[in-house]
């Protein structure tokens, strides 16, 4: 999660027990303020057992030392909120326990409300990782089904023309139309060299904003430029980093 949807969780978090203390406690602010006590303990429960146990221990398959480890984590929290609804004793009720609200003197209570934000936490999580993991599904299916294929198809004068992707050197976008370098000819398209890039799969590399290479033709490399044949092209700053990785690998 980037940082302002964890912001945002948490907020929501905050005003949902604000408003379920707060029924309870006939007071809003006052059950602000027991939740904002509470708060410290409850982000630092979840983000220990869903950023520490649960990727160490449970995804890694050691399942004893995360039941052991969860089973201290749960005593901690139990004595954490003990300490809460003592703060809360003196700092809002001041120290006449009729003042205070049943529900936050109920440890069984609190308890429950501070795991379902816990496991709450952990099913967003999943949530988030299962989309991702189909996207990542998805664009492995998709670099597959463009490596298995051995042509591309070409609008050249309002003709499709096949083109076989051995046969390609580079590609060299010009203005308002793209250069397809092929062993003996040269091919002219309308197409944005974005779009190529998109459509070939990945021996095609992206060294410039003008330039795409086929890594099979390519004699030798520097960290600056590309050398196919007796041609040097440049390999510039914006796609230096990822161009020179897939050419060494």
């Amino acid at each position: 999660m980037k940082i302002t949807r964890h912001v945002f969780f948490w907020i929501v978090i905050v005003l949902l027990l604000t408003l379920i203390f707060g029924k309870s406690y006939h007071s809003f602010s006052e059950s602000f303020y027991f939740v904002c006590l509470l708060l410290p303990m409850t982000v630092g429960t979840a983000y220990y057992f869903n950023y520490y146990l649960v990727p160490k221990y449970l995804f890694m398959q050691r399942y004893g030392k995360f039941v052991l480890y969860s089973f201290y984590l749960l005593i901690i929290s139990l004595n954490l909120e003990m300490l809460v609804i003592t703060t809360a004793f003196i700092v809002l009720a001041e120290y006449d326990f009729t003042n205070m609200n049943p529900i936050t003197t109920d440890v069984s209570i609190l308890t429950l409300a501070l795991y379902f934000v816990v496991f709450g936490f952990s099913f967003v999580r999943l949530v988030r990782f299962y989309f991702q993991n189909q996207q990542s599904i998805s664009r492995f299916e998709e670099e597959v089904k463009k490596a298995s294929t051995t042509t591309i198809t070409i609008k050249e004068n309002r003709k499709n023309r096949p083109v076989n992707l051995d046969d390609i050197h580079y590609i060299e976008s010009l203005s308002d139309y793209v250069t397809i370098h092929l062993s003996g000819e040269k091919i002219t398209t309308k197409e944005k060299i974005s779009v190529l890039e998109y459509r070939l799969p990945s021996q095609f590399i992206r060294i410039h904003r003008s330039f795409l290479v086929n890594r099979h033709h390519v004699t030798a490399f520097a960290k600056d430029q590309v050398q196919i044949g007796e041609l040097t092209l440049p390999i510039s700053r914006t796609y230096k980093q990822k161009a020179i990785r897939s050419l060494e690998a």
